[in-house]
């Protein structure tokens, strides 16, 4: 009989509208290995208007042969009040609508409980231990290390000590725990967690899968969703593109300062394009105005199945992350794998402990890089020659082939453990 694997991610919701990944691209390929994947998620959708309409407590929907539970969850929006208690309710309702699916279709033979948030592996483990099955904990948020190092919380606090019990909790609970980031095991021995230090975790049981790109969706996405753009087109400009949100956290002024620089070298054969929307954008694009800024252009948001398209027609995609202290413990940003997957150089301004970018050359990494660094860099990079260029293409695409999801899932599928109760 098929083996069932069920997915737990409050999140997933954003994969089941765009059918598109992590959960959704492991599921499709442990479907095609003969596993019956089911994705349990919640009918909000993060950072949107949109969710799914359900009349009672839940309700399935399948996107391409993958049944998705659907929870109902009430909505929020930011990272308020209204959001903890989206999770609060998402973790009630998963315990018993989870216990109901399996008197219906057949309990699970192992969980997969896939974080941003720490109640869905509580859920998880519970369940587990429920129906006599293995758990794997997929941490890919450090909570609540992430909200420390943010400043939300103090470490000191009551409410960041009983979050780091839950978290140590947790990962002594799970038969397997799989870190996106590559310091994962880092972060135990930081905390004295581990069996050596004298803490409750078993170290061999720590194991790392980052983040990837599904090859064949996006090279499909890529020849399949162009768009009629004339800078996109235009071969006598060295396009520098940046995809993703434009707000401060994002810090897209530094690209602006960047624009300014070039363009006050007159070195107008450089033009940075933006592809995203935030709460900057409109008085960015008043300072490029007032500036006479040319050498910039905010091109609103696009259609995800557009991005392949626009990263693979760049020369050049740039990547900013803010400064923290998470950042030693290795990068899992889907960006930067849609970035390897075009098979352009990649420009940094943040080290990665364990840096994709520096170990596999394929791209330059300046950490917390100056405005003019980095306009430096974008020079340089533009006037390289053929070979040096295409060097770095080769590169990145070597690496997005090692992050392909048919190689994760590979991996995930090594990680399972049936308990023969």
């Amino acid at each position: 009989m098929k083996k069932k694997i069920w997915i737990f991610n409050h999140y997933a919701t954003k994969m089941f509208d765009e059918k598109a990944g992590r959960h959704f691209w492991f599921a499709e390929y442990l479907k095609k290995k003969g596993y019956e994947p089911i994705i349990f998620c919640a009918s909000t959708i993060h950072n949107s208007h949109k969710r799914i309409r359900i009349e009672s407590n839940y309700k399935i929907e399948e996107k391409n042969g993958i049944p998705f539970v659907i929870i109902k969850t009430p909505d929020y929006k930011g990272n308020g009040k209204q959001r903890i208690i989206n999770m609060l309710s998402f973790y009630k309702n998963i315990i018993p609508i989870s216990k109901e699916y399996a008197r219906l279709n057949g309990k699970p033979d192992l969980i997969l409980a896939s974080s941003v948030h720490p109640l869905t592996l509580v859920a998880g483990i519970k369940l587990s231990k429920e129906f006599k099955v293995s758990c794997i904990s997929e941490v890919r948020d450090l909570w609540p290390e992430t909200l420390v190092a943010y400043g939300s919380i103090s470490p000191n606090s009551l409410i960041a000590k009983f979050l780091y019990m839950g978290e140590k909790w947790i990962y002594k609970n799970s038969d397997k725990i799989i870190f996106t980031m590559p310091g994962g095991i880092d972060y135990i021995k930081g905390k004295s967690w581990d069996l050596e230090s004298g803490g409750p975790i078993n170290l061999k049981k720590v194991k790392y899968i980052n983040n990837g790109v599904d090859l064949e969706s996006f090279n499909f996405l890529k020849e399949h969703n162009k768009i009629d753009d004339e800078d996109i087109k235009n071969q006598n400009i060295f396009k520098v593109i940046y995809t993703g949100s434009i707000s401060k956290a994002n810090n897209v002024k530094k690209l602006v300062d960047i624009a300014k620089y070039l363009s006050d070298k007159n070195e107008n054969h450089v033009k940075i394009l933006i592809f995203g929307e935030g709460l900057q954008k409109k008085v960015l694009e008043e300072y490029c105005l007032k500036n006479n800024l040319q050498n910039i252009v905010f091109k609103g948001h696009v259609d995800k199945k557009y991005i392949p398209f626009i990263l693979s027609k760049s020369n050049l995609n740039i990547f900013h992350f803010e400064q923290n202290s998470l950042k030693k413990y290795g990068a899992s940003l889907n960006k930067m794998f849609e970035y390897f997957a075009s098979r352009k150089p990649v420009l940094s301004d943040c080290e990665f402990g364990y840096d994709l970018i520096k170990k596999h050359n394929c791209g330059t990494v300046i950490d917390n890089g100056t405005v003019e660094q980095l306009a430096t860099e974008v020079l340089r990079i533009s006037k390289l020659s053929q070979i040096e260029y295409e060097s770095y293409c080769d590169n990145a695409y070597n690496l997005a082939k090692s992050y392909d999801f048919k190689l994760l899932t590979d991996k995930l599928e090594g990680l399972f453990e049936y308990k023969n109760i």
